[in-house]
């Protein structure tokens, strides 16, 4: 399964309550994030079984990045179990996103 676009209403029903959940906060207008979505995307492809991706538009969800503190784009956070335990800011190589997951499987 690829990317899942949430936003403030949504976005809880779509965080795992076991297991694995990234989030990706961004904006449609912010390259770095371009070329994350399709990173991320492989990512939720290949770990389907164990991992779901999720999108937010911080344009339309601004609640949900200030509950975070998404304070610039893109924002990477990884859930565990439905809790928040690790943060990437920028954009980083798809290995950077593998070692992450790698800590919690």
């Amino acid at each position: 399964m690829g990317l899942i676009a949430v936003n403030d209403v949504t976005f809880a029903d779509h965080v795992k309550r076991q297991g694995l959940t990234l989030v990706d906060f961004g904006a449609a207008w912010c390259p770095p994030c371009k070329t994350l979505k399709p990173i991320l995307d492989q990512l939720g492809s290949e770990q389907a079984d164990r991992l779901a991706v999720l999108e937010v538009d911080c344009d339309e969800s601004p609640e949900l990045a200030s509950r975070y503190g998404v304070m610039s784009m893109p924002t990477v956070l990884l859930f565990h179990d439905g809790e928040p335990v690790e943060k990437l800011v920028g954009l980083r190589p798809k290995a950077s996103y593998e070692h992450l997951l790698a800590k919690y499987v």
